[in-house]
């Protein structure tokens, strides 16, 4: 039976460690965790303990840190600036959805056609924690700060760049290298303006095919987030 996951990022490397409340009450009251039960805990920077429950508190539960590994985050790194969705929900279900697919990064763009500005960003921290525990990941999805679409094309730097766009004219298809870091450039639900593709473009952007449907931003992104880390074809 897998041992429950929790999520502290200030998690020591040993010794006694005091869980925070919201932590505290789900393992007392929610999952009904007694003394001397254990349990995993990460602190989302790819550390991973086995520790027993000493003290069963909705307040203050206690935990004492039996072993703790470090994993080394997976490689390459997929990154997706994507523009958030005129409905914050898609755009968290899109959060949800690419964290527990692994991915390194989302960044949200402010495109020429963007309707809205994504501000739900402490529910936003609190999903993508949600789906790195669902997913039993001890690395956490850095969800960055949100930038103009000029600026991030400008300043970005990956081994392999794509955008994704509907117009017209040839595209490439994604392909996943085990040595190249890798983001995606996923538009609103205008699609990019013609400036800014060829911006893009210019800046080394390849244009890229996510199939013969045309896909609502979320589902793009989505898309593009397991071809990398798959490597589906």
């Amino acid at each position: 039976m897998q041992l429950p996951f929790f999520f502290e990022p200030r998690l020591p490397h040993s010794g006694s460690f005091v869980l925070d409340e919201d932590n505290s009450r789900y393992l007392s009251q929610v999952l009904r965790i007694k003394i001397s039960e254990k349990i995993n805990v990460t602190d989302g920077n790819g550390h991973l303990a086995v520790a027993e429950v000493t003290v069963a508190d909705k307040k203050k539960s206690v935990i004492e840190i039996e072993t703790i590994e470090q994993f080394t985050a997976q490689s390459p790194f997929i990154h997706i600036a994507i523009a958030p969705t005129k409905n914050p929900q898609r755009f968290e279900w899109f959060i949800e959805k690419a964290c527990e697919v692994g991915i390194s990064s989302i960044i949200p763009l402010e495109t020429e056609r963007s309707e809205k500005s994504f501000k739900k960003w402490e529910r936003a921290a609190r999903i993508s924690v949600s789906a790195m525990l669902q997913s039993r990941q001890a690395f956490k999805t850095e969800l960055q700060p949100q930038i103009k679409f000029h600026e991030f094309v400008n300043s970005f730097e990956s081994n392999k760049k794509y955008i994704a766009h509907c117009e017209e004219g040839e595209k490439c298809e994604i392909e996943r290298s085990q040595a190249e870091n890798t983001v995606v450039l996923i538009g609103p639900e205008g699609d990019f303006s013609e400036q800014e593709i060829y911006h893009a473009i210019s800046a080394g952007y390849e244009p890229v095919s996510l199939g013969s449907n045309r896909l609502r931003t979320e589902t793009a992104g989505l898309v593009a987030a397991v071809l990398l880390k798959f490597n589906i074809r």
